[in-house]
């Protein structure tokens, strides 16, 4: 057994079993606090509530509590291993929304039979809630449940295999086209891979300027055109009406990589095939779609990006989905739209354009990070990401009609 392995095994198992645990907020030592906390107290909220929903936000814990919810039939890298084994990845999750947000979180794994019937369970206990986040659902299963759970939760329902990597690809991107002298409606982007990751990149990238006819999207059996008659719904949106068909086709004169596939699959000769300064996201993790050291050997003018924390410029969904859900929390919004989306992008992209705080470069062991081609995003620990993702996000769902309140506080976010 590795070292790594022992060490991750005793990490969950040692003190005690597990990442998170429930605490107390108020006291329970007396006759007096059992009495307010259980009955008879307790039905004084309870009437509260009955007669205005919106009062669970003021007598519970609702307002600051997601939940993480799985069928682990896409376990990170792992495939479909089942509920049970995706739950150290949803307490994960859990730990990450305490840590860089606040947020309580419990983690929730679903057997079922049939996406209704997954969707039916979620949908009946969402309003225990203030948001849901899905993790780890297979495509293209995963469109069906969130589009289905939108429509039927009143609180925001967000897949964060989706939209936060979408989010974190769309802030790096767009900082990486301004280093690069180029502007988004210009490039040429070349998409491996067709799950749920790589479609929701380039929807939120076409959002942000990208256009529709200049994105071409390979998935196993090479580039999806429109004389294919293999394609769902999702992959159709893709469907380019071009005789390329294979990866160095497109690779001819591309501006953009942007890999969410599998390791090892871009070729280093297929770079040079590329643009003037290119730019490459290869976040198949762990193992990227093409090594950085290949990379940057083939081409000296190319930005790079993995999912990795050992290489500079590490897409990472955790600089996204907490302050987006505690954004969107503290408003009450109803649902994480675009809006909120290109707010989280824009607050994250302009992090990484101002100097970074002594306490950053030491937690990423950095003498020095300065925007450029090594620097297009913030770094995870950056305390900087909460105020400014949560807030943008926040007055986002104000300003789009989905929050349940009508403005900020004036001291929001301050302590």
């Amino acid at each position: 057994m590795s070292d790594f392995r022992q060490k991750a095994l005793d990490y969950h198992a040692k003190p005690r079993p597990g990442k998170i645990s429930v605490e107390l907020t108020k006291p329970a030592e007396s006759v007096t606090d059992l009495a307010l906390a259980y009955s008879p107290g307790v039905a004084e909220p309870v009437r509260e509530i009955a007669a205005d929903p919106d009062a669970a936000y003021k007598y519970t814990a609702k307002g600051n509590m997601v939940a993480v919810i799985s069928n682990g039939t896409a376990i990170l890298g792992l495939g479909n291993l089942g509920p049970l084994a995706s739950k150290p990845v949803m307490e994960g999750k859990a730990l990450l929304f305490k840590r860089f947000a606040g947020l309580d979180s419990i983690d929730i794994e679903v057997k079922h039979r049939t996406t209704e019937e997954f969707i039916t369970t979620v949908a009946n206990i969402a309003d225990t809630f203030g948001g849901i986040n899905l993790e780890d659902i297979k495509a293209p299963e995963c469109f069906e449940i969130e589009q289905e759970l939108i429509k039927r939760c009143k609180v925001p329902v967000f897949h964060d295999d989706q939209h936060g990597t979408a989010i974190v690809t769309a802030a790096g991107m767009l900082n990486a086209l301004e280093i690069q002298g180029k502007a988004i409606h210009d490039v040429t982007i070349v998409c491996m891979g067709a799950g749920a990751a790589a479609v929701a990149c380039m929807e939120l990238l076409i959002k942000c300027g990208a256009q529709r006819e200049r994105i071409y999207m390979l998935d196993r059996k090479g580039v999806i055109h429109t004389r294919r008659d293999d394609l769902t719904p999702h992959k159709m949106l893709f469907a380019n009406n071009t005789d390329k068909r294979t990866l160095e086709d497109v690779m001819e004169g591309a501006d953009v990589f942007v890999g969410v596939s599998g390791p090892d699959v871009l070729p280093p000769a297929a770079l040079s095939l590329m643009a003037e300064n290119p730019i490459v996201f290869a976040c198949s993790n762990p193992d990227p779609e093409i090594k950085p050291e290949l990379a940057h050997a083939a081409r000296k003018d190319l930005i790079m990006a993995t999912g990795r924390s050992d290489y500079p410029n590490q897409v990472n969904n955790v600089l996204c989905f907490p302050f987006i859900f505690r954004g969107a929390l503290d408003v009450r919004a109803s649902a994480i739209n675009d809006e909120m989306k290109v707010a989280a992008v824009e607050a994250i992209r302009s992090i990484a354009k101002e100097p970074v705080p002594a306490e950053v470069l030491a937690a990423s062991q950095s003498d020095s990070l300065e925007f450029g081609r090594q620097y297009i995003i913030p770094k995870p620990m950056d305390p900087r990401l909460c105020q400014r993702v949560a807030t943008a996000v926040a007055q986002a769902a104000i300003d789009s009609g989905v929050a349940g309140i009508e403005s900020l506080p004036a001291d929001y976010m301050q302590n």
